[in-house]
């Protein structure tokens, strides 16, 4: 193993943030292996179609399936009767990245701090509206918050991660948790302003910007994050080629630099800890989206 090309779904299409990051992986993990890695674009349902047919594929290393957030810890929370279990249906081989939320509002709203905008929520509960994505990492991240902070604030459902930002740019919506790299380009512009970023540490991109757990909410943390994963049933010797090509794959400074220049953290790699990191995950979302009575679409 491997003698021929190995399939990597990716369950979501082309362009976003889990594309991008599996075909950086997918050439130099082709190159330690010595086959092909072709990526394979399975969309639909936040995630869960894709990672469904991943799920029921032959256990025999020639299919990898992108793990993530969204299809793996989220997806468990809106709907109990999945066609998959991410605990026991899958050997999850490694984590690629992690990273933070930005909570941002439109400058030329009057929220400078954190403080600000919890202080007017609480004394005007229902009367801020903010903008989401229903189930993607954002949405998540701004449940968790309103929770954490006990606050009431009116969410704008938006199709897609596109609107929502031409929506908030045009003033029409004053805040949202967004991806810390698709947020820094208006950041820089002066057309948003950043309150605080999900993360438990600061991150790179934004070192002056303070974490929602230093300001008052100890161990809060939302993130979007990406790993690789193969059906259960996947043969020892192989999980073990793959775990070991994705170390060597992971530990080159050229995949490092690319990751990091876009805010994204280089999580600990292996089985162990991504294993363990997807339980928690499906746990602290599942329950999250419990409280708050979140549906599936």
């Amino acid at each position: 193993y491997p003698n021929k090309p190995i399939k990597l779904i990716v369950a979501f299409p082309p362009g976003g943030t889990s594309d991008v990051m599996a075909r950086m992986v997918a050439d130099p993990l082709a190159k330690v292996l010595g086959q092909p890695v072709l990526v394979e674009n399975v969309g639909g349902a936040g995630g869960v179609v894709g990672t469904e047919r991943a799920a029921r594929s032959a256990p025999d290393g020639y299919t990898i399936i992108q793990t993530g957030v969204g299809q793996n810890a989220v997806a468990h929370g809106l709907d109990p009767n999945l066609k998959y279990n991410s605990k026991t249906d899958f050997i999850h081989i490694s984590q690629i990245h992690h990273g933070p939320n930005v909570l941002v509002v439109n400058a030329e709203r009057p929220f400078r701090t954190l403080k600000e905008l919890v202080d007017f929520a609480k004394k005007n509960p229902g009367k801020i509206d903010y903008g989401f994505t229903h189930a993607a990492s954002g949405h998540m991240a701004m449940e968790l918050f309103k929770q954490t902070a006990g606050i009431f604030m009116t969410g704008i459902p938006y199709r897609g991660g596109g609107p929502m930002m031409t929506s908030i740019l045009a003033n029409e919506i004053p805040l949202m948790f967004i991806n810390q790299d698709v947020a820094l380009q208006h950041i820089k512009a002066g057309k948003l302003r950043p309150l605080a970023v999900s993360s438990l540490a600061r991150n790179p991109l934004y070192p002056d910007v303070p974490t929602v757990a230093e300001l008052g909410y100890p161990g809060f943390e939302a993130l979007s994050w990406s790993g690789l994963s193969v059906p259960k049933g996947t043969p020892q010797p192989i999980v073990d080629k793959l775990e070991s090509a994705m170390k060597q794959v992971m530990a080159q400074p050229a995949i490092r630099q690319r990751k990091e220049s876009q805010g994204f953290v280089i999580p600990p790699q292996g089985i162990k800890p991504y294993t363990d990191f997807v339980a928690k995950e499906m746990d602290r979302w599942t329950q999250v989206i419990r409280s708050a009575g979140i549906k599936a679409e």
